[in-house]
């Protein structure tokens, strides 16, 4: 039925395009329920806490939506929620756009992802996730070709060993390397089976420091110090929220720090063999673009990125003096020049 409902929203869009209604600003917070009566799509946007590489998807997200003729105020109707960081927050929210009655539900990261499909489970609105590393151990979704029922999204998962692998091809001499995560992240835990894998094939030793908030990040980063010659800094949303300290410790202490995410190669980590987090984002606005006109989300694959890039941090090859071989710094693109 709701398929049938987004089916004839989309189709009425060029009407409400047409119709010069006032713009509603982006990313307004406790949107009436029956503001849809203007035919806009109404969508929840929700995620787990804000950090430049979710911050970069989710303006992909509006700005893939807005060049396939969906903009904020005009065809759609935005309501962005940021959970701060908070798992209770993240339900709250998610169980918000059940009773508001949204058209669909956006989630950005894991933890908002499964508040979000926890929270529709008796009242399927159509969900689409974005930057979720393990789709099927977080619980989302029971097949990534054809997830059934009402959920899809993108995955921003990256096989770990290529990442790992840049601590030879830019000839360091890295045996001990310090991993932090926390531990109660079901993508955070995922990782860290493929992590252990990867090590162990190429001969590294992982050193482990959890967190269960953003202030221990710090305090786990300098534990690391003096028993660690290099960091592998994942795509966890705890570690993000104080990566930069981890930069800097990793840094002063000339420790090279590979990063799973571009923004934190940008914030001064060595370097990174990953996505963009945007372009994640304009790929995920293609899977809701598809809901939005008319496709079952049950019958969408799991989508991942396929432009991967090597990026490197030039001011960083310096600060740790460090003589990159020419032929990967020629490949590379280059940032902090």
């Amino acid at each position: 039925m709701r398929r049938v409902l987004l089916a004839c929203l989309a189709a009425a869009l060029v009407l409400a395009g047409c119709g010069g209604s006032a713009s509603q600003p982006q990313g307004t917070s406790g949107s009436d329920p029956s503001s849809g009566s203007d035919g806009r799509v109404r969508i929840g946007l929700t995620q787990i806490v804000e950090h430049p590489a979710l911050d970069a998807t989710r303006q992909g997200i509006i700005d893939g939506l807005k060049d396939a003729g969906y903009e904020d105020g005009k065809q759609i109707e935005i309501d962005f929620q940021s959970a701060q960081g908070e798992q209770p927050v993240a339900q709250q929210i998610a169980e918000k756009f059940v009773a508001d009655k949204k058209d669909l539900i956006i989630a950005i990261a894991t933890p908002s992802a499964q508040a979000v499909v926890q929270a529709t489970r008796s009242n399927p609105i159509p969900v689409v996730f974005s930057a979720v590393t393990d789709p099927l151990s977080a619980g989302l979704v029971s097949d990534l070709q054809k997830p059934g029922g009402h959920v899809t999204g993108t995955s921003d998962l990256v096989p770990v060993k290529i990442q790992m692998e840049l601590f030879d091809r830019l000839g360091l001499n890295v045996t001990d390397v310090g991993v932090i995560y926390n531990a109660g992240e079901a993508n955070s835990v995922a990782l860290m089976k493929d992590i252990k894998v990867a090590a162990e094939e190429l001969g590294l030793n992982i050193v482990e420091a959890t967190v269960a908030n953003a202030t221990e990040v710090q305090q786990a980063a300098q534990s690391l110090v003096g028993r660690v010659d290099g960091f592998y800094l994942i795509t966890d949303n705890t570690l993000a929220q104080g990566v930069q300290a981890v930069i800097d410790i990793a840094n002063t202490h000339k420790i090279p720090a590979i990063s799973s995410v571009d923004s934190y190669v940008e914030q001064g980590a060595l370097a990174t063999f990953g996505l963009d987090y945007y372009l994640h984002g304009r790929l995920t606005a293609e899977v809701v673009v598809e809901i939005l006109q008319g496709k079952d989300p049950g019958d969408l694959p799991v989508r991942y990125n396929e432009d991967l890039s090597l990026i490197i941090n030039t001011r960083a090859v310096e600060t740790l003096g460090l003589d990159i071989p020419a032929a990967v710094l020629e490949e590379a693109r280059k940032v902090g020049e």
